[in-house]
């Protein structure tokens, strides 16, 4: 039986969410599937990736085969930097405790990448906001200072009616 390791839809219609999990090849895209291996939502920034890495390295030792996508996502996890490891403990490159010891250097590394990626999203973020609040504040002060001179034009034409009132009054 040929199994992949693929996505599988779920979600509302123009808002996707995912599961990854592994399926026999001949099954439908959203039927039938193995094992449950891990979800991935595309809607956030940057996209949330949960997986088991332990049981993807198991089905890909196994012979399943990731489709495009679900190998990016396994790239992007480090399940198949893993199943590299692995296969050099198997061969004898490497020990268990060194293999180990990558994957976890690997990770503290891909995981200040996240990091610094979500900070800068932060960052222009609030940036964004900044720079449209003193717009705002720009656009409220020409306003102000364009209605002042009315302002002023109309107290002056009230001074000058109450001038001429008076005026009036005095002559009769």
């Amino acid at each position: 039986m040929p199994v992949k390791i693929r996505l599988q839809r779920h979600g509302k219609k123009g808002k996707p969410f995912y599961w990854i999990v592994a399926a026999d090849a001949r099954s439908k895209r959203d039927g039938k599937y193995l094992e449950k291996l891990g979800v991935y939502n595309p809607n956030t920034n940057p996209a949330t990736v949960e997986l088991d890495v332990d049981g993807s390295v198991k089905w890909l030792q196994n012979g399943a085969q990731p489709t495009d996508t679900a190998k990016a996502i396994l790239s992007y996890k480090g399940a198949l930097l893993k199943n590299h490891l692995a296969g050099g403990v198997k061969k004898g490159a490497l020990t268990e405790e060194q293999a180990e010891e990558k994957f976890n250097a690997w990770l503290e590394e891909k995981a200040a990448k996240i990091q610094a990626k979500a900070d800068g999203l932060s960052k222009a973020d609030a940036k964004a906001k900044a720079d449209a609040l003193a717009a705002e504040k720009a656009v409220n002060e020409a306003r102000i200072a364009a209605a002042a001179p009315v302002v002023e034009e109309a107290e002056e034409a009230t001074e000058e009616v109450a001038a001429e009132a008076e005026a009036t009054n005095e002559e009769e």
